[in-house]
């Protein structure tokens, strides 16, 4: 078990998420301040003042798909909630068939993305290494976070471009170029824990990307897959959240 998915203060349980909006790469980096610094904890988006204040518990089970342990519920006034390792379901509830994780030879989760006007990927001559900041919109993904990340690949005659999606740090700490908004048109990944005993190419999944800040169901179609000792490398395409 993953043990950084139980950041604890004495009162306060840490999400696990390591999205990075409070500053730090990692939950338990953030833990390890509280210890000199435990006002520090106010910069985590995802506890309510609820859990902050050590209020008692709910008492109702909530479908938050994370590792075996606790977490905090932003949705109620619970501060601890016990989370299942083979809950399949997103933090809103709904099912979905597998998680999506990044390649560990990634920094982050592998995007494949075209700004609205591909003549940016140009204009701003992004190149492999730059970091960068925007927002899917619409159809391709309607996702309401600010995504950041490292480039990895550029095509600069069609604007298509690869990034590795990293969390705010670096670009607070190193600058950005901002595309604005852009189409999500695949994601690529590994897949080591799914409901479904075998995947298929040429057929639309549910899947929940491991870092996703929201914890939200995606859906894609699988048209590339490759078998691993451990599990699939896949290629999603058409994607859409919910």
């Amino acid at each position: 078990m993953n043990t950084e998915m139980n950041t604890t203060t004495p009162d306060i349980v840490l999400p696990g998420l390591d999205c990075g909006v409070c500053g730090f790469r990692k939950c338990a980096e953030l833990a390890a301040r509280l210890k000199q610094e435990p006002d520090l904890v106010k910069r985590c988006i995802h506890l309510t003042a609820f859990s902050l204040s050590g209020a008692p518990s709910c008492g109702k089970e909530h479908p938050i798909p994370r590792e075996e342990g606790t977490r905090t519920c932003g949705n109620c006034s619970s501060s601890r909630v016990s989370v299942s390792a083979d809950t399949w379901v997103d933090s809103l509830g709904r099912e979905f068939d597998f998680y999506l994780e990044h390649f560990p030879e990634d920094p982050g989760p592998r995007e494949i993305i075209l700004p609205h006007n591909p003549m940016i990927t140009r204009e701003m001559d992004i190149a492999i290494g730059d970091i960068l900041i925007g927002r899917p919109l619409g159809m391709s993904c309607g996702c309401p976070i600010t995504h950041c990340g490292v480039v990895t690949a550029v095509d600069a005659r069609t604007g298509v471009m690869t990034w590795c999606v990293t969390g705010p740090l670096d670009p607070r700490k190193k600058g950005y170029k901002d595309i604005g908004y852009y189409i999500a048109e695949a994601y690529e990944g590994l897949v080591k824990q799914m409901r479904p005993e075998n995947l298929r190419i040429g057929l639309r999944y549910y899947f929940q990307p491991r870092m996703c800040m929201l914890q939200w169901r995606h859906s894609g179609l699988i048209n590339y897959l490759n078998r691993l000792e451990d599990g699939y490398q896949v290629r999603l395409e058409g994607l859409f959240i919910g």
